[in-house]
């Protein structure tokens, strides 16, 4: 069954937007996986502009769920990830002045980077989740460099999805296929909602887990934390 994980990131753009401790991204956290979710996930950039290092360090004796920490592997995340040691790590190439992440890797054209990589996370018992566009040879790639899973990134998708949702996701189908094939597990995320969700995980049943957070959290600003997260929960799991 694919599994929910929360992003809380957006929580904490709005603390920062004003100062202090309010809204609370870890009280957050603790209520998400007391609604349902059945795991947290962060994205630390190096401005801190949403999620502090400080937050991950304190979300990670709390959390009960999975705890998945993405972002670009420079080396203060790394030291980071060894020091807290989440269950998950996804390494996404965005830059330092990247609104969001915008593109997946170039994974052969980083393999020894990247192998790198996993081997120190992997000594540490930490699964590695390599962030990719929806390409075969990305995932083979992935694969290679000793990755555990690969996460689709489905902007793509979403933004083709309200024309054809049947073209819109050939690609990621493709994808995962192939992932599937050399044993990596599956993960997706971006732009993932509650209109286009429940068609992806019909069509690729084998996702492992989604990272949602803009979409879950600006839904919840109508429909409330636990209402919307029982909403995600029902579509990835009514097929």
């Amino acid at each position: 069954m694919t599994r929910l994980s929360v992003n809380i990131n957006k929580i904490a753009t709005l603390r920062n937007s004003r100062g202090g401790d309010v809204p609370d991204p870890v009280k957050a956290a603790l209520d998400c996986e007391r609604f349902g979710a059945e795991g947290i996930t962060v994205h630390p950039r190096p401005d801190e502009r949403h999620i502090r290092y400080s937050d991950v360090r304190t979300l990670r004796p709390l959390l009960t769920t999975e705890f998945n920490i993405e972002g670009n592997p420079i080396p203060a995340f790394i030291d980071l990830v060894c020091e807290v040691r989440p269950d998950q790590v996804t390494l996404v190439p965005d830059a330092a002045d990247a609104i969001t992440s915008n593109a997946g890797w170039d994974v052969r054209g980083n393999m020894d980077f990247l192998n790198a990589v996993c081997r120190k996370f992997s000594s540490l018992g930490i699964r590695t989740s390599i962030f990719i566009d929806p390409d075969p040879r990305q995932a083979v790639a992935a694969a290679e460099c000793g990755a555990d899973r690969i996460e689709l990134y489905t902007a793509t998708y979403s933004e083709g999805y309200a024309s054809s949702p049947e073209k819109a996701v050939a690609p990621y189908l493709e994808a995962a296929t192939a992932a599937r094939e050399c044993g990596l597990g599956l993960n997706a995320g971006h732009d993932l909602n509650l209109d286009n969700l429940n068609f992806f995980i019909r069509t690729i049943p084998w996702t492992d887990e989604v990272s949602i957070g803009h979409a879950l959290i600006c839904d919840s600003l109508y429909s409330g934390l636990e209402a919307t997260i029982g909403s995600y929960l029902s579509e990835i799991r009514n097929f």
